[in-house]
């Protein structure tokens, strides 16, 4: 049987969404009992997004095998359940690297290399590959939009794929912009047609539209859409801006979506079961009650920079039933003016929970320090993610141990006393990639330990990393017996996982990152115990502001 292939591109402008439309689409087609995977082509020449700017890129990805991916595989697979890898995300650069070194190693045979054949067959491959491992169906993003010279080999690629596959093996889904214009009051259709126009120039008839838009598209809108688009009224499929990212795909199968990927697929699939995803969305519009977090990072003016771990907390959220109010602070504000100065204690006062997250660098390293020391003196609970644990070491290090000078060896490679430190330099890993510990590695937790808690018991778990830099365990008798502790290490003892501080309400870090496995109906346990935490102490600090307020009436 061949395989099936749904192709998702996007037209008019960017961030319209295709990454959530693929996810969305998955998640229809798995609840049907279909397997799925998913795959992403980026044009840009990026060999991968492990060297780009979060401001400029977003979020880096990273998949069990360590491969440093676009965000949306995020979406894939907090919406699916399909075994990604690094043979899901493809850039432009990528591909070419494989073509030039197969060209310098001879396998070209002389020939000479161009876009078509050897761009586009190595494209295909790529979709072959990834449609081999028994999918029922590979759904394939391409990124960029319609018209970028960057997208035109791809675009090339799905078409071959069209011809070579046929019609029943293939769907073109096209997501495309129908803007409200304010000065008109209505929605204009005109950027659709010239975007499926655009598509049908190189060959690609778009076979279902989804249409963005800020409001519902009338049944008017979408007949005039069909008609000069040259699909089915109900290939229009309305992608009507939502309160929350896990509505899309209520909101897609109302429309029938999956059905008619299915009918034009000529594949018999069962009704799906979206009952989990239904009750989901009933929490997050009826919340009990809200819980605040702050995020003290270092690149919060750009938010996609921190897109899972933004969802995580979500998860845990909803978990709870409750709605997340979340703030996110420069490091670099809370920062001191001078010794002693506290006065940055003002801005962390309303909250319920800190998370310090990842990120390289020494800006904004003393904002984060004073953070941590206000989480852990007023026991407001906590939770460092990688550079999170390291800075909440460091801090202990300094303010509990008397250490004054302890430091990261990333932030100042002089310091006499380096509690976090490069290992795998050490170790003989010199070059820049190599000392990047990333993807999936095993931890053996502590019995009886917060972390061994939040995971129900577990004594081992696996989880992903991306960092260079380690707890350095010569310091780790100095920093247990001063009250820290260590909970979570790799099986050989060699690097350490989790930290947490036994008798505050919730002090943890931890070295990986546990929001790239947090789903929305599978919250991942530590941002569940977080929140939970995070909860109790608003309902704490409720009760005191109510007694207070008594008090004061009393003494009147």
């Amino acid at each position: 049987m061949s395989a099936k292939y749904v192709f998702v591109t996007g037209g008019v402008v960017s961030s319209l969404g295709k990454g959530l439309a693929a996810a969305s689409l998955g998640c229809l087609l798995e609840s049907r009992g279909l397997r799925v995977n998913l795959m992403k082509f980026d044009p840009y020449l990026n060999v991968d997004p492990g060297t780009m700017s979060p401001f400029q890129h977003g979020e880096v990805f990273v998949t069990d095998d360590g491969a440093e991916t676009d965000l949306d595989l995020g979406h894939y697979e907090r919406f699916t359940h399909a075994p990604l890898s690094r043979d899901n995300n493809l850039t432009t650069g990528r591909i070419y690297e494989q073509i030039i070194l197969k060209e310098r190693r001879g396998d070209y045979l002389g020939k000479t290399v161009q876009v078509i054949p050897h761009v586009t067959n190595e494209i295909k491959n790529a979709m072959r590959k990834v449609a081999s491992n028994g999918a029922d169906m590979t759904i394939v993003e391409i990124g960029g939009t319609v018209g970028d010279i960057e997208s035109l080999p791809f675009l090339e690629a799905i078409r071959q794929m069209r011809q070579e596959l046929g019609r029943e093996n293939t769907v073109f889904v096209h997501l495309t912009l129908v803007p409200w214009i304010v000065a008109a009051q209505e929605l204009k259709t005109k950027p659709t047609q010239h975007s499926v126009k655009e598509l049908l120039s190189i060959g690609i008839q778009a076979d279902v539209l989804m249409c963005r838009s800020d409001r519902p598209l009338s049944r008017d809108i979408k007949q005039k859409i069909a008609a000069f688009c040259n699909v089915e009224e109900k290939a229009v499929i309305g992608a009507t801006t939502v309160n929350s990212i896990y509505e899309v795909p209520l909101n897609f199968a109302q429309e029938g979506v999956d059905a008619l990927i299915l009918k034009y697929l000529h594949k018999e699939a069962p009704e799906g079961d979206l009952s989990r995803w239904k009750a989901l969305v009933e929490r997050c519009r009826h919340p009990k009650d809200e819980v605040s977090i702050a995020i003290v990072g270092k690149y919060v003016e750009y938010e996609d920079s921190y897109k899972s771990l933004k969802e995580a907390l979500t998860h845990g959220a909803m978990a709870q039933n409750l709605k997340l109010k979340l703030t996110w602070l420069e490091a670099e504000g809370l920062e001191s003016a001078a010794p002693g100065d506290r006065s940055y204690e003002r801005q962390l006062e309303e909250f319920d929970g800190i998370l310090v997250p990842g990120g390289f660098g020494k800006r904004g390293i003393e904002g984060m320090l004073n953070t941590i020391r206000y989480a852990r003196e007023k026991r407001v609970p906590y939770f460092g993610i990688c550079l999170g644990m390291q800075t909440a070491c460091i801090e202990f290090a300094r303010n509990v141990c008397g250490l004054k000078d302890a430091n990261s060896s990333e932030f100042d490679p002089a310091t006499p006393h380096r509690v976090i430190y490069k290992l795998r330099e050490l170790l003989g890993v010199e070059e820049m990639g190599g000392t990047m510990r990333l993807g999936a590695w095993t931890c053996v937790l502590q019995e009886d330990s917060l972390a061994s808690r939040a995971y129900g018991g577990a004594t081992e778990i696996s989880e992903r990393h991306r960092h260079r830099y380690e707890f350095n365990r010569e310091y780790e008798a100095l920093l247990t017996g001063g009250g820290l502790r260590i909970s979570g290490s790799t099986p050989d003892g060699t690097y350490v996982e989790i930290v947490e501080i036994p008798g505050h309400p919730y002090f943890l870090g931890c070295q990986f990152h546990p929001e790239f496995k947090s789903k929305p109906l599978e919250p991942h346990p530590l941002f569940r115990e977080f929140v939970a935490a995070s909860y109790r102490n608003r309902e704490v600090r409720k009760g005191k502001h109510r007694l207070e307020a008594v008090e004061e009436v009393s003494t009147r």
